[in-house]
């Protein structure tokens, strides 16, 4: 059976609308195909080079192209290697390590992870930060934070404080921070290669409750944006409505301009016009990962400025 034969099969809904963005083979194949365990060097515990040098002694790396503290490992399970016990290496998805590289965040800012867990990009933004300044690490859901602050303990973040509130609180901040992740909650289409629940689950009800939620964070996380400051907005999902659709909504909204961005990647094109909704020209600018892209999760990543 080929590999959309299975989709339709599983979720054959999931099918005719995402069938209507990309309907290439390869599309259907990389859907299905399990993900490559990759890795991200933790330098607030050591130093990257020291690292890799003695992971290569005892594994194959494959440097991820666009993270430079990232490769690929050909480990079965990273919980028996002990640098990841002790928190100097965090098994993190190769696309994942994108919002956090585009936020770029610097020593000494105010910098707000408005939906934070389980943290493995909130450890990569207090990396970038060398752990000065200040990290808010967000989540509203009390289970997800005990992982979260687990997490942030094993990577050895100090700059961190963490709060557990709906992300739409920090809109009473307004024009404080100087940079903002809001790696939203979505319809997770892009971690079906992880698990296929995600595909077998998947309903569109699901996606439209996401997109209404995703558009009130991210009017939140602009308010509390600094005039000059930078939000990047990430999903690991392919749907317009929770994608292009959210970053329309916030250009009618404000005076938000999108910035084009650049990575050693490739990328699908963006969705300009869907299910007969018409979207913004700029965001041809957003990021658009298909799985076959870059043999990855599929995600998006829109870097936005505040003027």
């Amino acid at each position: 059976m080929s590999a959309r034969d299975t989709v339709r099969e599983l979720n054959s809904h999931f099918y005719e609308r995402y069938s209507q963005i990309d309907d290439s083979d390869e599309f259907w194949e990389f859907m299905l195909k399990p993900l490559r365990q990759s890795i991200r060097i933790n330098t607030l515990k050591a130093e990257l080079e020291y690292v890799r040098k003695r992971l290569e002694e005892r594994f194959e790396l494959k440097p991820v192209p666009w993270a430079k503290e990232g490769f690929f490992i050909n480990a079965d399970n990273l919980a028996r290697i002990p640098e990841h016990s002790l928190g100097v290496i965090f098994g993190q998805e190769a696309s994942s390590m994108i919002p956090p590289i585009v936020l770029d965040p610097k020593p000494g800012e105010l910098v707000l992870d408005m939906a934070a867990a389980p943290g493995s990009k909130t450890g990569q933004i207090a990396q970038y930060m060398e752990n000065e300044g200040c990290l808010i690490a967000n989540d509203m859901k009390k289970g997800r934070v005990n992982v979260l602050i687990a997490n942030l303990n094993k990577m050895g973040v100090l700059s961190a404080r963490v709060t557990i509130k709906d992300g739409r609180y920090f809109g009473r901040f307004e024009n404080t921070f100087d940079r903002i992740l809001l790696d939203a909650p979505c319809s997770s289409v892009g971690m079906i290669r992880k698990s296929f629940k995600f595909l077998k689950e998947w309903q569109l009800k699901t996606a439209l409750r996401y997109s209404n939620i995703q558009k009130r964070l991210i009017l939140a996380a602009y308010k509390a944006l600094k005039a000059g400051g930078v939000l990047v907005y990430s999903t690991c999902t392919i749907d317009p409505i929770e994608n292009e659709e959210v970053i329309d909504y916030l250009l009618r909204k404000t005076d938000a301009r999108i910035e084009r961005i650049n990575l050693p990647l490739r990328s699908s094109e963006p969705v300009l016009e869907f299910e007969g909704k018409k979207y913004s020209e700029e965001v041809r600018k957003c990021l658009r990962l298909h799985p076959q892209n870059n043999d990855s999760e599929a995600f998006f990543i829109t870097k936005i400025v505040k003027p």
